[in-house]
């Protein structure tokens, strides 16, 4: 018999991807700091820590997704995210699959449209 998954593990494997769009989105919004971001996604549900955000960018950075920028504010260096010509097209694409899911999701689960 295979090894129970609960509920908690299921949960982080639907965020990943979700979170992914989730910033991409909220960068779409403007250029923001990592702090930032991390209020912006936990005043609409989706609360991310620092140790994982901080690599998500690194990385969305290195894809070529964001461009970063370091400069002072409130007496000291923050770097600021904003989203490549990439990360535009990137967001609009997962923002349009995200939507086909859903709503394959609604058809599959039975519910009204």
């Amino acid at each position: 018999m295979p090894p129970a998954i609960d509920d908690s593990t299921l949960s982080q494997e639907l965020r990943r991807g979700t979170l992914i769009l989730a910033v991409l989105s909220a960068l779409g919004q403007g250029e923001q700091c990592g702090a930032d971001l991390r209020t912006i996604l936990g005043a609409a549900g989706l609360p991310i820590e620092e140790g994982a955000l901080y690599p998500m960018l690194r990385r969305l950075e290195t894809q070529g997704l964001l461009v970063s920028e370091r400069r002072f504010e409130d007496s000291r260096v923050k770097r600021f995210y904003t989203l490549s010509a990439a990360g535009h097209a990137a967001q609009h694409t997962m923002l349009a699959q995200w939507h086909a899911l859903s709503e394959s999701l609604k058809r599959l689960n039975g519910a009204q449209q």
